[in-house]
């Protein structure tokens, strides 16, 4: 009995360039990418997801073994690139949630308590740090990572193996990301923005007035105590938006049917 395996050294490169762009993409997801999940994990969900894509996309590559490696190489490369491009994207919109908690904790006169990021292993303002678990949480409740496994099938659609990068398109979803991730995160802290206003100013006021008054340690706590009373108020509006924000950058990584 005659085995053929000719087909298996072009197989094993198909594999391997589709592993490039996956396992790029999964190093930088939301809650797949943190650095405080093992190397190993992320190594087999890229594998797993890799074992899933090959089957669908691998009439798209066309390997040749037996000539030069050096395509080959720049192959790979690109692949690489476009995993990045994807899961920068999709990272960037925890930024939002950073950038909320920074301006957050800076109203409610907790802008000098920070704490160690656990999914960054940095130091980051304690609100900014809950916002972000909060989200990644949230993410995975709702099953919305799923739409990152759809985006990642149809990236096939918009980036295919070995044409040309479209470097002006590729800018321009990075400009529109980062401007979209502050915008949403200034949206998400308007509340707070105007209950700093307010305060501020009652407390200016109450100063001229009674100058004989320590404001600052009467303004401190309050500050707090009711900025945490809005938190509480207004937090599941914010995880809301949050998530449509995050639903609609993923929906515009799917180019439409």
């Amino acid at each position: 009995m005659h085995v053929d395996i000719s087909l298996l050294p072009a197989l094993a490169a198909t594999f391997m360039l589709v592993f490039a762009r996956i396992g790029a993409m999964v190093m930088l997801l939301p809650g797949l990418g943190e650095t405080n999940i093992p190397v190993r994990i992320k190594l087999a969900i890229a594998l797993l997801l890799t074992l899933i894509i090959l089957p669908l996309h691998r009439a798209a590559y066309h390997v040749d073994i037996q000539a030069s490696m050096m395509p080959l190489l720049v192959l790979m490369i690109h692949e690489i690139i476009i995993g990045v491009v994807l899961g920068a994207t999709a990272r960037v919109t925890l930024a939002a949630l950073q950038v909320a908690g920074s301006v957050i904790a800076q109203q409610m006169g907790l802008g000098f308590v920070t704490a160690v990021d656990p999914t960054q292993g940095q130091q980051g303002l304690l609100i900014g740090n809950f916002l972000t678990l909060l989200g990644i949480t949230l993410l995975f409740a709702t099953d919305s990572h799923y739409l990152v496994i759809a985006a990642l099938n149809d990236s096939y659609a918009i980036f295919s193996p070995g044409e040309m990068m479209p470097s002006g398109d590729v800018a321009a979803l990075a400009t529109r990301a980062f401007a979209a991730a502050f915008r949403i995160g200034m949206q998400l802290a308007a509340p707070f923005l105007v209950f700093g206003l307010v305060f501020n100013i009652g407390l200016g006021v109450l100063a001229r007035l009674m100058p004989q008054m320590q404001v600052y340690f009467v303004g401190v706590p309050l500050s707090i105590l009711a900025g945490f009373l809005i938190f509480s108020f207004i937090i599941v509006a914010m995880m809301g938006t949050f998530l449509d924000y995050y639903v609609g950058v993923m929906h515009d990584l799917i180019p439409p049917s």
